[in-house]
Parts: C-alpha cells; structure tokens; sequence
C-alpha cells in the first residue's frame, strides 16, 4: 500500500493533538507518513520528529510550500490563516486539507475556488463529525420512513465553559459559530437537503468568553419543501436535554451523542377516523390508543471515542486521493456553511471581524 507523505502546517491542538497523532496511530500509520511539520515556535515541532524517522522541521510554513515530495499539505495555522495559505500551497503544487472553519467569507471562498480549479490540485475540508455514528444512525433511522414526513430536526451541541484562549478573540477566527459550529451546522444541513435555507434567522451572543467572540448561537433555518432546523451551539447551558430532536408526522427520536431512542407508529395499523364538525360527545377529547412502537440504539466504547472519528475520515482521504472512493465531505457542502457564517455574521453587525493574514 502506497504510503502518502504528509506536511503539517502548525503543531497547535489541531495540528499536534489531532492530524499529527492521529497519523501516527496504527491505523493510519500504513497509509500515512509525517515528512515535515512547521511551526513558529519550533520547540513545539519536535514531539512529531521525535515520532516520525526523517521528518523534517521548520519554523516558517513557507520551507514546506517550497519542498516538492510531499503528497498532502495540512492546514491546520490559525483560521484566519486558512484560506490565504491553502492558496498558496495550492499555487505551490500542493494537494490541501484545510483545517475547518473554512472562512466566514464568501468571497474568500470565490478565491479559493478559483485557485483549486487553476492548480488542478485536490483540496479537502478536515470535519470529522461526519462519520460520528450516533449521526449515521439517525440518518438511517430518518432514512427508512418509520418516524413519517420529517417536520423538524433539533440540534444541540451545549455545554457550561469559560474561556480565554485565542479562540475566543474575534481577529483570530474564534467564536462558536465558525468553530464548533462547522459540526452541528454540517449535519444539521445534511439532515435539512441539498439546497441552501431559504430563510434564516440568527443570534450571536457573548456569555462567558473573555476574548469577545461569539459563544451562544442560535440559529434557525427553513425552506419549502424541507424539515425546520433548529440549531443551538452554547457554552451557557449546564443542562443537556438532547443532542439530536426529530419530529416526524409518526413518530419522534431522542438521542445524544451516546444514545438514540425513537418511538412511532404504523398508520396501516391505526384506527380510521372521519373529521367532526359537530360538538364532541358527552363535551369529550379525540382521544384513542395507538400502538407504538420503540428502539433504542447506543454507541459502542470505540464509535464513541474522537479519534475513531478522526480515523474514519482520514480513511476517507485516503481512498479519495488514490481514486477509490469519492469524497464524503465535499467543497459544495463546505460552501452552503461559509454562506450560513456569512448570513449569521451579516445579523450580528458585533460579531465575526476576523483581521486580514499577514506572513
């Protein structure tokens, strides 16, 4: 099996904690090699070259834009750095993935855009929640028809938090929105269709993050033809109700990101009824016993763990790249976000200035 040879630019949470470790776990070791990492603080490139024989290190990402042996450059600098640096490495000959959130800016993504299709490079978007199998299963449990018409789908994805990392300052790319938001926001599109809402409605607050960036959102899509979609991304609720709430016209499932539960009945099986229009009997309520019917389904230990997640998509990558699967995440998937950032940020006048990259 052909082994890839992998650049990573930045040795941060992301690019240290996740693409780097990952890689080197078993899985993705025969698939996968790290040549080169980069870093500007350099000490912190030396775990990866410690773990990987013959990796090389650097302290400006631009010493590995210039190397022609690598097979994928990941992205993994700070969000504002996302789009300027995927370009330039796609200039350089460089397949790409990119760290999420893409860009808030649909401009950007114009450019982007552009320079994937003048490069003729592959280019990718790192979201594995994806392949989280709490999500497949109420996809397939959407799927098979048992809970009717889908009339609303609720995602979320809530905690209670402080925090003061460069994550919550605006010029940076921090907030909830563009952040944690890219997973939430990735299913909840997959569960709404392919096409954009045709409304939108957006809150952005600040409750507990010092740095001034968004970390409550609430946002609202909807569309003819396609279930509501309610989505809230906070760090203000001690208090997790669900994770994933569906209402459809014949039943509704509950679940976290655990555990699935759903209940519905067959209407083949119900009683028929005729409509009413005079005054109920004896001043009574419909009232009648339906038979309904209940599942559960729960995560294993493995399904549960981050880095099964992580895997998945890499494994994904992979046959992408070597032309034996297409793509699960693509770029247009990408783009309906960047255009739901824009439209939440467009709303919220306070939030989302992200200040320009510069070298």
């Amino acid at each position: 099996m052909r082994k890839l040879k992998v650049g990573i630019l930045g040795q941060g949470r992301s690019g240290r904690n996740i693409h780097a470790a990952s890689l080197e776990r078993p899985g993705l070791r025969e698939r996968f090699v790290i040549a080169a990492v980069a870093d500007r603080e350099p000490e912190r490139c030396r775990e990866s070259v410690a773990g990987n024989p013959g990796c090389r290190m650097s302290g400006d990402y631009r010493e590995l834009l210039a190397m022609n042996d690598l097979d994928l450059m990941i992205n993994a600098l700070p969000s504002h750095a996302h789009v300027p640096v995927s370009i330039a490495a796609l200039q350089a000959g460089h397949h790409v993935l990119c760290e999420k959130p893409l860009t808030r800016f649909p401009e950007e993504m114009a450019e982007l855009k552009a320079a994937i299709a003048a490069s003729g490079r592959f280019f990718a978007v790192f979201q594995q929640s994806r392949f989280a199998p709490t999500f497949r299963r109420v996809q397939s449990v959407i799927a098979s028809g048992v809970l009717g018409r889908i009339m609303t789908v609720k995602l979320a994805f809530t905690g209670f938090g402080r925090r003061w990392d460069w994550q919550t300052l605006q010029e940076y790319g921090g907030g909830n929105l563009v952040n944690t938001g890219p997973h939430p926001i990735d299913q909840a599109l997959q569960l709404y269709g392919d096409a954009m809402p045709e409304e939108i409605f957006c809150r952005l607050d600040n409750a507990n993050s010092l740095g001034g960036a968004e970390d409550h959102v609430k946002l609202l899509l909807s569309g003819k033809g396609h279930p509501a979609v309610d989505i809230e991304i906070s760090n203000a609720s001690l208090f997790d109700p669900y994770v994933y709430l569906v209402y459809g016209t014949h039943g509704t499932l509950w679940g976290n990101h655990r555990d699935i539960e759903w209940r519905y009945f067959d209407p083949q099986e119900a009683p028929a009824h005729a409509v009413i229009a005079e005054p109920m009997p004896e001043r009574s309520y419909c009232s009648e016993n339906l038979s309904f019917y209940s599942e559960k389904w729960s995560s294993s230990e493995e399904g549960m763990s981050f880095n099964s997640r992580v895997e998945k998509f890499y494994l994904n990558l992979y046959d992408a790249m070597t032309g034996k699967a297409p793509l699960e995440v693509t770029l247009p998937q990408v783009e309906r976000q960047v255009a739901l950032f824009a439209e939440c940020y467009r709303q919220n006048p306070e939030f989302g200035h992200w200040r320009s990259f510069e070298e």
